[in-house]
């Protein structure tokens, strides 16, 4: 625990810092260049301050270049910063809008190229998703957590629909990713920080360009659970 305390009080600062960089960067950089790579260099600071070796596998699964819809399981907070460094291409993270009210970090992702859903407000949310595909469409990938929050008990948890509508509205890849680890680094409603290392699976991109409608999401989201079933270690 003393361990936990000094790391939080180390990135505590470091945090203060990114976040007010990527609160400017998100006035000034249009094509939200700066403002990603701020939060990726932050991940890489939290995963060295707490002793996390991060080991990536499937990065050949991925043309240089293209872009995807990567949908991942989420056991940690520890998921985000992992997925921002492991995963090779540059990703706009689909967020919570209650994540806004955090002092400067979340007036950052407020305005910065990452997407916001209000999921609580239907209407909101929809818009939010038809953003989403859109952002895409323009040539962005797009991160997702399909759970749509943290595990409790470290088992995998059903999927949301949203990722899957973003997915087949948009016609664009889905690329499954599996993180494996994390989850007794800092359960969700702890601040004890555990080293360890952290599995990244990067899986193979899975077409959607002929999926239609709800049947296509339902079919899409059976296909991308499975896969990541497959390749989750039950960390209850």
């Amino acid at each position: 625990m003393i361990r936990s305390i000094i790391n939080i009080l180390i990135l505590f600062p470091i945090s203060i810092l990114f976040s007010t960089a990527a609160l400017i960067a998100a006035f000034f950089d249009r094509r939200g260049n700066v403002f990603r790579w701020i939060p990726r260099t932050w991940s890489r600071c939290i995963l060295w301050v707490c002793q996390i070796r991060l080991i990536v596998e499937g990065k050949e699964n991925l043309q240089p270049g293209k872009h995807y819809i990567f949908v991942s399981n989420h056991a940690s907070m520890f998921d985000i910063p992992a997925a921002l460094v492991g995963i090779p291409s540059e990703v706009n993270i689909v967020f919570k809008k209650i994540l806004t009210y955090v002092p400067i970090w979340g007036w950052a992702l407020r305005f910065g190229p990452f997407i916001m859903i209000d999921r609580m407000n239907s209407r909101d949310a929809m818009n939010s998703l038809e953003r989403a595909a859109q952002t895409i469409r323009s040539g962005s990938s797009v991160l997702l957590f399909a759970e749509g929050t943290r595990t409790r008990d470290g088992k995998l948890q059903p999927f949301k629909r949203g990722a899957f509508f973003i997915a087949v509205k948009a016609g664009v890849p889905v690329v499954p990713v599996t993180i494996n680890n994390t989850f007794k680094i800092m359960p969700k409603g702890s601040l004890n920080i555990q080293p360890a290392d952290i599995s990244v699976v990067i899986g193979k991109p899975i077409a959607t360009d002929t999926l239609e409608g709800k049947a296509g999401e339902q079919q899409l989201m059976k296909q991308v659970y499975q896969i990541i079933e497959q390749q989750y270690i039950d960390q209850s």
